[in-house]
């Protein structure tokens, strides 16, 4: 989220939640750090390769299965 819009929402949030002028700028911090949170990316997570399950090989269709009309 841009930094913009992120203190746009914050500070209106702040305005409508907070009381006083200490109260809201808490407020204020407190929504910056978790609209900061939004669209946050995580390493990818390892796959591990060994639990992997083997191909399967898949036995031919029997003729009768096969044949056209």
């Amino acid at each position: 989220m841009n930094n913009l819009f992120r203190g746009l929402l914050a500070g209106y949030g702040a305005k409508k939640l907070g009381g006083g002028c200490f109260s809201t700028i808490l407020v204020f911090v407190v929504l910056w750090v978790l609209l900061g949170q939004c669209g946050a990316t995580y390493p990818p997570v390892e796959v591990n390769t060994a639990l992997a399950v083997e191909s399967v090989e898949v036995a031919p269709a029997p003729l009768a299965a096969q044949a056209l009309p």
